[in-house]
């Protein structure tokens, strides 16, 4: 399968590393004007040139801004004004013991993980629908739907996602946009290196940890591995293009199996 987005524009939210840098690069291979996402501008402005470097396509621009704030969005919203492709794969996890989180952290990850997704769709939606294509692609995970115990109010903030994606997606409906969230496993980044660590120990070496953690931790995946980034993008170029134009309002999976569940 051959896919041009060749004259499409592309924003992918917290795209300086892990799944969004993956992302960015496949869209940037697939032919479509880029732009990378993250609250440095040294960041960022390294990973455009890194981007460029593993694309082998040099449109690709710098997008700085904290998209948790309404501040930061509106400096993304200037650099970028029209998109075609949004992904909002911006996020952060982290272990926690459920009575122990506060307020404030509650809406520190509805803020980012939730509210930063629904103020770019807001302002991005618009334009797909009057120009009768578009694409909004929202990184949720399978803790949306096997909301792991130490990790509750991430699993809320990727549940949401869910609702926010299926809402919109009928806001959209018969306009030529398409709004899908993408159910991603247990992933290999580094920011998974550090929380695999946390819980299995720095005594292991990473192959025999990495093992332990899925075998410990998330026994239900049938791949028994994390999965590489470039996997997720996979998915990604894929709804971004022509082909999915009929895959709408859904929960693709790409989670190794391991949702134990058929999601409506």
């Amino acid at each position: 399968m051959q896919i041009d987005l060749s004259g499409r524009t592309a924003l992918v939210t917290g795209s300086t590393q892990g799944i969004g840098y993956a992302i960015a690069v496949g869209l940037a291979r697939a032919g479509a004007r880029v732009a990378v996402n993250g609250r440095s501008a040294e960041r960022v402005t390294a990973a455009v040139d890194r981007v460029r470097a593993d694309s082998g396509n040099d449109d690709v621009i710098a997008a700085v801004g904290d998209l948790a704030t309404e501040e930061g969005a509106a400096a993304v919203l200037e650099a970028v004004p029209v998109v075609d492709v949004l992904v909002n794969n911006l996020g952060i996890f982290g272990t926690a013991a459920p009575l122990e989180i506060d307020d404030a952290e509650w809406r520190r990850y509805f803020e980012v993980n939730v509210l930063s997704a629904v103020r770019l769709i807001r302002a991005y939606l618009p334009g797909m629908t009057e120009r009768g294509w578009g694409r909004i692609l929202n990184l949720a995970s399978d803790s949306a739907v096997v909301v792991p115990a130490e990790m509750i109010h991430y699993g809320m903030t990727k549940t949401a996602l869910l609702a926010v994606s299926r809402g919109f997606a009928k806001e959209a409906a018969g306009t030529g946009v398409t709004v899908n969230s993408i159910i991603a496993g247990p992933t290999h980044t580094g920011g998974v290196e550090d929380f695999v660590r946390e819980l299995v120990g720095d005594k292991l070496p990473w192959d025999e940890a990495q093992r332990e953690f899925m075998i410990k931790h998330r026994p239900q995946s049938l791949i028994q591995r994390l999965i590489e980034p470039e996997e997720i993008a996979h998915m990604v170029v894929y709804l971004s293009s022509s082909y999915a134009s009929a895959t709408t309002g859904g929960a693709l999976r790409v989670d190794g199996g391991y949702v134990d569940s058929i999601l409506p």
